[in-house]
């Protein structure tokens, strides 16, 4: 599980670094709201398995649009004879 990003910690090691307050708490908050944006737009597994659910759907419907229409073309030569 993915954990939160600290903020305060990472405001307080940019000061450490030689940044301003004010700026250090700007960058580290831009900063959190990416992580959790990023965060935010991961897939879970649920979602893979629906979308690998409804690909193997697809799949099968589109087999047997083909067999219906082998059969279909098969009645066809097979009337004419």
């Amino acid at each position: 599980m993915a954990t939160a990003f600290d903020t305060l910690t990472a405001a307080r090691e940019l000061e450490d670094a030689g940044l301003k307050r004010e700026h250090a708490e700007a960058v580290a908050k831009v900063a959190g709201e990416a992580a959790e944006a990023s965060r935010n737009e991961l897939a879970t597994k649920a979602d893979l398995y629906q979308a690998l659910y409804k690909f193997a759907v697809g799949i099968v419907i589109a087999n047997a649009g083909v067999a219906i229409a082998i059969v279909f073309a098969l009645s066809k030569v097979l009337a004419a004879e």
